[in-house]
């Protein structure tokens, strides 16, 4: 979810444990003619991962945006925690700041410290580009979280949620709901964030694109700012448009708050209400029965780039991987949450 200077953007955790060295245990062969060859389960090749251990010291400057927003200062917050669990790293953290020279000048006081790596989730992708690769050709590697760089020299790892997967991920949610209950000419409605920014055209194409799986379209479509006050207002504005609505997607959860007053306001719920990035609220609307799922926008993402830095400064890989290097790029799943699964996630949810 990346976002504007204001509004970045959720896997969640990626769900793999960054380990390291792969130990392989021999099998042994009994040597007997009569018997055939068999080895025991125990012998079996095993996998072991010690990239938890303490390794080197490593400082990681970390430099990401204000906390004006319940999914930013969830994004601040998890990389803070993660940057604790580890004996082995200081983190040097710079206020966060939606000003894009105010994080060039804290990127370039981590390059004159000679910090071991960068985790940077930039204001503006085009604008931290040029002092982003001046770290790099600093020898200092750079973790690109959330909004991409103009150039691939700019990083040496970019951690990524998915914003057409998002879209992808509510429509077709929205499908199987309009299926399962048997809906004929379903009117589908999306409130959908800044449209200026790629990352809600890429939430918009997804959607458009899954409907398209069920031979639906969206009938009805207003865009809001990432506010609760915006979010309340667009939503206003679609209800009087469309008296009757079967499936509204959110983008967004934060402007959600605003999104699901303005239902109540107009005692609307006649429809299957969908989430985007996985706030508590919408965790908590999904146990209550008031909101159908969200789909999550992991917060998790500076956290993910906390301990590719730390692997990358010391010289390690994913363990689970064959690949002996952290990958180049780093793409988060963005998965449905329901009231079958809600349990599973709660625990990753943000604030709003």
């Amino acid at each position: 979810m990346s976002r504007t200077t204001r509004f970045g953007r959720l896997s969640l955790v990626t769900g793999t444990a960054l380990a390291g060295v792969l130990f392989i245990s021999a099998c042994s062969t009994d040597t007997n003619d009569t018997d055939n060859d068999k080895s025991s389960a125990s012998d079996q090749t095993k996998a072991t991962s010690n990239n938890d251990d303490p390794g080197k010291k490593v400082v990681i400057g970390f430099s990401g945006p204000a906390a004006d927003h319940g999914w930013l200062a969830a994004i601040n917050s998890s990389a803070i925690a993660e940057a604790k669990k580890y004996s082995d790293v200081e983190l040097k953290t710079a206020e966060g700041t939606n000003d894009a020279s105010q994080q060039i000048s804290q990127v370039e006081t981590f390059i004159n410290d000679k910090v071991d790596a960068i985790v940077l989730l930039p204001t503006d992708g085009a604008a931290l580009t040029d002092v982003a690769t001046k770290a790099m050709d600093a020898g200092i590697p750079v973790i690109n979280v959330d909004r991409e760089f103009s150039t691939p020299f700019a990083a040496r790892t970019t951690v990524l949620g998915d914003n057409y997967g998002m879209g992808v991920s509510a429509g077709t949610y929205a499908c199987s709901v309009i299926k399962k209950k048997g809906i004929k000419d379903a009117v589908v409605a999306e409130i959908a964030g800044i449209d200026a920014l790629p990352l809600t055209q890429d939430r918009s194409k997804g959607f458009k694109d899954a409907l398209k799986a069920c031979g639906e379209n969206v009938d009805n479509r207003v865009a809001a700012e990432f506010t609760v006050e915006s979010g309340e207002k667009a939503a206003s504005n679609l209800l009087q448009a469309a008296p009757k609505i079967d499936v509204i997607w959110n983008h967004d959860d934060d402007q959600g708050v605003g999104v699901k007053a303005a239902f109540d306001n107009a005692g609307r719920d006649e429809f299957t209400f969908i989430g985007g990035a996985g706030s508590c609220n919408a965790m908590q609307w999904i146990k209550d029965g008031e909101m159908g799922a969200t789909v999550i926008y992991p917060p998790t993402q500076a956290a993910d780039g906390i301990r590719m830095a730390r692997l990358i400064a010391q010289d390690k890989g994913l363990s689970d991987l064959v690949q002996v290097a952290v990958p180049k790029r780093i793409v988060l799943n963005a998965p449905v949450v329901t009231k079958d699964n809600v349990e599973d996630y709660k625990d990753l949810c943000f604030q709003s």
